[in-house]
């Protein structure tokens, strides 16, 4: 198994969170995963299972997992599961004898109102386990995992963070190909497939959808936001931008670059261009500067939207940032204002460890979007970038 070792990172990390929250038990309760996964269990298990199975963290650090007898052999090859029981006929006695022995006073189960990867739990696996515990004392210990999961999840092990170290890597070389390769009068479609058969060539995968993935915005008759490449050409004295992510060695990134192309006498943009750019690589800056531990998400995207308005943009109407990892939207902290579609995730503190997207765009009237895209690492005393940011704005000629 290629993530063995990440594996054993992660369990270590959430023994050590367990213990962090005071939470005796984190139980994550899944079956047929290929068809119903739950976004933790890929943190804690490189397995898909099919019958019923519980996998047991332990703040002690005696981690039980009861599983289907045919699914055994590969958890036990994980290493990180001191006790393995395989079963036939069904887990509910298995999991309240174990339950029974652990006497967990709280047990952290999958789900979660605000956070989607905490969220895996099935409303049909909920009724099952609780149908099990009847009748036991745990019926009523059951608590919400999703800051055990939030932290897990958000708190990058070295291993992880050099995953998307290299997958940003990638990303970026995939840029310098996009600026020789794009010229006026191809359309968002020919510049789309073009990154998609160097993505393909290099057995790659996306950090969103294929189809949608590049996200290629043409001058100012493109769709803004998550469209597909269609059929705008692009113009000269108009805008290119592009939104990319790939996921290698399972991790992801999630860039966006722009360009200007010139128009015929130009040598460089016009200022409402230029300014455009400026403003939104400033606003990224100030947003970046609030991007220190234990401040709330919502503080961090203030400052952003703050320099974005005061500079006479409009708002943008999404959030400034988003943890990063194994997929482009990674659960748990947001980097948002405090609008009803980010409650509770907005208030979250940023912490050590956390990858997170900064991203903000402004609209040049008659040109086309101007949108930036860097990833970050949060450290003790501020960020580092994974990407090279960019600083200027990129050229594409005739």
């Amino acid at each position: 198994m290629k993530n063995q070792e990440l594996i054993r990172e992660k369990v270590t990390q959430a023994t050590q969170i367990l213990n962090e929250f005071d939470v005796d038990l984190w139980l994550t309760f899944v079956r047929e995963t290929t068809l119903s996964p739950d976004p933790a269990l890929e943190l804690i298990a490189d397995v898909d299972v099919t019958w019923q199975s519980a996998f047991m963290l332990c703040r002690d650090g005696a981690h039980v997992a009861i599983i289907g007898r045919f699914d055994r052999e590969n958890v036990e090859q994980l290493g990180v599961y001191p006790q393995i029981i395989g079963y036939d006929q069904g887990i509910a006695e298995h999991l309240r004898t174990v339950l029974a022995e652990k006497a967990p006073r709280t047990i952290a189960i999958n789900y979660s109102e605000n956070d989607v990867a905490a969220d895996g739990l099935s409303h049909g696996m909920y009724r099952s386990l609780q149908n099990i515990l009847a009748g036991t004392p745990f019926a009523d210990r059951l608590i919400s995992g999703e800051k055990i999961i939030a932290a897990l999840r958000g708190r990058k092990s070295p291993a992880e963070v050099e995953r998307v170290r290299q997958a940003i890597a990638t990303t970026e070389a995939l840029f310098d190909e996009v600026e020789a390769f794009a010229k006026p009068g191809m359309t968002q479609r020919q510049i789309a497939e073009f990154v998609r058969g160097r993505i393909d060539e290099m057995g790659l995968d996306y950090a969103w959808p294929k189809p949608f993935n590049p996200i290629v915005t043409c001058g100012p008759d493109s769709a803004v936001g998550h469209a597909a490449a269609g059929d705008v050409v692009l113009q000269k004295g108009h805008t290119l931008h592009l939104d990319l992510g790939i996921k290698q060695n399972d991790y992801c990134s999630d860039i966006q670059r722009m360009w200007y192309v010139l128009d015929d006498g130009e040598t460089e943009a016009p200022p409402e261009v230029q300014r455009a750019f400026d403003v939104v690589y400033g606003a990224i800056k100030a947003g970046e500067s609030l991007l220190t531990p234990g401040t709330p998400g919502w503080q961090v995207d203030e400052a952003a939207r703050d320099f974005i308005v005061d500079n006479g943009y409009p708002e943008y109407m999404h959030a400034f940032g988003h943890l990063l990892g194994r997929v482009a939207h990674d659960g748990a902290t947001v980097l948002g204002p405090r609008w009803e579609r980010y409650a509770g995730i907005c208030e979250l503190p940023v912490e050590v460890g956390n990858i997170f997207t900064l991203e903000l765009h402004v609209t040049v009237p008659d040109r086309g979007i101007m949108s930036l895209e860097e990833d970050v690492l949060v450290t003790e005393n501020g960020v580092e970038y994974l990407s090279n940011p960019q600083t200027a704005l990129r050229y594409i000629k005739s």
